[in-house]
């Protein structure tokens, strides 16, 4: 059994055990919590109708709170003399899951 989640504007596939890292959602480490499903697929029975989907719950756990790769943007204007440089990381959220039931 699998589910498509969605958070963070995102969409996963995850199956229990999976961990995944998302968009950074509030809990400290060990914190439990529920992700919504756009999707569940259980053998041959696929259920897409937001009725039933109302009643799946598919929990988490956070495992730590994280950070992405360093992003380095540079901005350049030919003759002009204008550069500008700026990095980004992206907090991330490390999330296993914990139970997927219809």
């Amino acid at each position: 059994m699998y589910a498509i989640v969605k958070t963070g504007g995102k969409q996963y596939k995850v199956a229990v055990g999976d961990v995944v890292e998302v968009e950074k959602l509030e809990g400290a480490p060990g914190t439990e919590l529920n992700l919504a499903a756009v999707l569940v697929v259980d053998g041959t029975d696929v259920t897409t109708d937001l009725d039933a989907l109302a009643k799946v719950s598919v929990t988490g756990k956070v495992v730590e709170q994280t950070k992405g790769p360093k992003i380095r943007i540079h901005k350049f204007k030919n003759k002009t003399g204008y550069h500008k440089r700026q990095g980004h990381r992206q907090k991330l959220t490390r999330v296993e899951v914990t139970g997927i039931t219809k």
